[in-house]
């Protein structure tokens, strides 16, 4: 199996349910309330694919405060090499704020911390460890610099990339073309083009304003449709798994670790986007970003279902 690298974000996640989403000046109030030592998509991403039992390697900062040493343990409990995360002294780690609806959508909150740490030096500290990896996942949850200054490096090295562009807001155009594979949802294809897609023209129409930007493989997750792949030689729908829903939060971050874990497995891009598909459909049956992130039995096994 190849060697996947994750560079990027960590976040302690607090999340609470309620029935509906408030209006703006509205006080509703909530069901539950938990405290989750695990999240930040770069975190997510790096426990997906170890819970996958892929060789991963998670490069990242997290604070000494506010649970981030035991984010630590978290990581090594799922066999995730941590020898590339540092604790920032004095610091929080990135923390979110979570509202899950009864239908399963979310709202989110985040503060950086130390995700904003991750500067060029530490890329170069342990670029020893990272260059030793096949493929590579990336977000936005650290510095754009940072990420750029990685990306142009990979690049040099013709290491296989994989971009969420997530949150779109914090995005330059230059990152496209030193990525592999781009893989936003549809509010940030949105937000990247312009063009708020809800059929296939649609997505096709915005994913190929990406690759005229310089993606190479535009793959746009539609959540429980599934995803879109265009590249130069395919347009194609795979369509997503039905299953019973009840927190979405992290569904793109297990999509990604599942495409990435297949490639890694020596799949194709169609059998990666199928397994991907699998992977973020359970990971939204369980409340909590990395607790409902199914292991490889489990995505076996449901595939297998599939099939009867």
């Amino acid at each position: 199996m190849k060697k996947i690298c994750v560079i990027g974000s960590f976040n302690i996640d607090i999340i609470t349910t309620t029935d509906r989403m408030p209006k703006l000046g509205e006080t509703v109030f909530s069901n539950t309330f938990d405290v989750f030592v695990g999240g930040g998509k770069g975190g997510n991403q790096a426990v997906a694919l170890g819970k996958l039992d892929a060789d991963v390697r998670m490069v990242g900062k997290l604070g000494d405060r506010f649970y981030g040493p035991d984010y630590l343990e978290v990581l090594k409990k799922h066999q995730v090499q941590c020898d590339t995360v540092e604790i920032e002294p004095g610091m929080f780690p990135g923390t979110a704020v979570v509202a899950v609806d009864r239908n399963g959508d979310n709202l989110l909150f985040v503060y950086s911390g130390a995700n904003q740490k991750v500067d060029t030096a530490f890329i170069d500290r342990h670029w020893e460890a990272i260059s030793a990896c096949d493929i590579f996942l990336f977000q936005l949850e650290i510095p754009l610099e940072t990420n750029l200054y990685a990306l142009k490096k990979l690049k040099e090295l013709h290491k296989t990339v994989i971009l969420d562009p997530a949150p779109a807001t914090d995005y330059h155009e230059d990152m496209l073309q030193y990525t592999d594979y781009v893989t936003p949802n549809e509010t940030e294809l949105e937000l990247l083009t312009g063009v708020a897609a809800s059929s296939f023209e649609d997505f096709q129409m915005a994913s190929r304003l990406l690759i005229e930007k310089g993606a190479r493989t535009v793959i746009a997750k539609a959540g429980k449709n599934g995803a879109y792949l265009f590249n130069a030689e395919m347009s194609l729908h795979l369509e997503g798994y039905h299953v019973n829903a009840v927190d979405t939060t992290a569904a793109g971050d297990s999509f990604n670790a599942g495409f990435a874990y297949a490639l890694a497995e020596g799949k194709n891009e169609v059998e990666s986007i199928r397994f991907a598909n699998a992977v973020a459909a359970l990971s939204t049956t369980v409340i909590g970003a990395q607790n409902g992130m199914p292991t490889l039995q489990q995505v076996q096994a449901f595939l297998s279902q599939q099939h009867l």
